[in-house]
């Protein structure tokens, strides 16, 4: 059974902007509640609320209503310093003067433990991230993965009950973010250490997270798992926000039965199940994914299309292929496999209206 250890309830945070005697409100009135162990990311675009939240969390913001408990305990009167909880920032945050073994073992001895004890667990830590022999070694003298590392072995040393993570990665080239964010989820998972993590960077939020909180203007606008966020987003911005390029097809609603509907999409009719919310006459949205459409030979799909761009990338192959005077965009994966379509060709679309999910206009 999941244990509900940190919860957020009707949490706000209100500014007063510098220029105009006016509230801004960066946080409205978000619920939420995470289990025991698990990884979850805040996800959204700029001034979403999410940074803020996270700093709620960790006490460097006050809560302006509402309530923050941690493992059943209040804790919006707590101080940074006291919660029992750490954050991992952006710029690492480590003291250029010390060394990796001093930089670990600083929180240890602040807090006053014995010297054979601190010696322990850092051997400990430094041997769980891979810095193992290299504890003498200043920190100015290593690389920006080895000094995420350090970062991320200073907050876990001193075994918090949430580790909070401000969007650690951003500084990394892409490369090295995709093996550091792979790092920190086994080392997440390994440790049973709930954690809160926050990017704008969709494809680290879907790789890391138990589950994930999309933001936008200070609320929620959905929460679940980066499967249920993809396939099944509850409306337009989220189904915008994740994915490359998402495809959205306006239709209507012509019969509904038994969770059963017809839509109505460019003077053709598809049947979609499991969408018991949808009456008859309902405007819905299409939500169709780049690699849900399958590109045919002409006449051989559902609607005719002419290939506008195309986009090489190895792995697979973008298209922009414009249909009934819309352009939709195509992923195509294994090029080698499918052949590349060249500009200008006629073809046909095709697709499976159980990979396509609806959503209300």
């Amino acid at each position: 059974m999941n244990q509900v250890y940190l919860e957020l309830r009707n949490v706000t945070k209100e500014f007063t902007s510098p220029f105009e005697e006016e509230r801004i409100v960066a946080v409205n009135k978000v619920d939420l509640k995470i289990n025991k162990g698990e990884m979850i990311t805040l996800l959204g675009p700029s001034g979403c609320g999410k940074t803020t939240t996270l700093r709620m969390i960790g006490g460097f913001e006050d809560v302006t209503e509402g309530e923050i408990y941690l493992d059943g305990v209040k804790i919006n009167d707590i101080p940074a310093n006291k919660r029992e909880t750490i954050m991992v920032f952006q710029s690492y945050a480590l003291f250029p003067h010390m060394n990796i073994y001093q930089n670990i073992s600083y929180g240890l001895e602040i807090k006053g433990l014995p010297k054979q004890e601190i010696k322990e667990k850092v051997r400990k830590i430094l041997e769980l991230i891979g810095l193992k022999g290299m504890e003498n070694r200043p920190v100015a003298q290593i690389s920006g993965g080895q000094q995420q590392r350090v970062a991320l072995a200073r907050a876990i040393v001193n075994e918090p009950k949430v580790l909070l993570f401000d969007e650690p990665l951003s500084n990394l080239d892409a490369k090295l973010r995709v093996k550091m964010r792979t790092e920190i989820r086994k080392l997440q998972k390994k440790l049973d250490i709930t954690s809160i993590y926050v990017t704008h960077d969709q494809e680290e939020a879907m790789s890391l997270s138990d589950k994930i909180v999309v933001m936008n203007l200070g609320r929620i606008e959905q929460l679940g798992t980066p499967e249920e966020i993809y396939a099944q987003p509850r409306n337009k911005f989220v189904a915008d926000f994740i994915g490359k390029q998402t495809n959205f097809l306006n239709g209507k609603v012509i019969e509904s039965s038994n969770s059963e509907v017809d839509v109505e999409v460019w003077n053709k009719m598809f049947t979609f199940k499991g969408f018991p919310e949808f009456s008859k006459g309902d405007e819905v949205m299409l939500v169709v994914r780049p690699e849900m459409i399958d590109l045919l030979p002409e006449s051989k799909g559902v609607f005719s299309g002419e290939v506008k761009l195309v986009t090489y990338l190895g792995l697979e192959v973008i298209y922009e292929v414009e249909s009934n005077k819309e352009n939709l965009t195509v992923q195509i994966s294994n090029p080698l496999k499918h052949g590349i379509h060249k500009e200008g060709e006629k073809v046909s679309l095709g697709f499976d209206t159980k990979n396509i999910y609806l959503i209300k206009t």
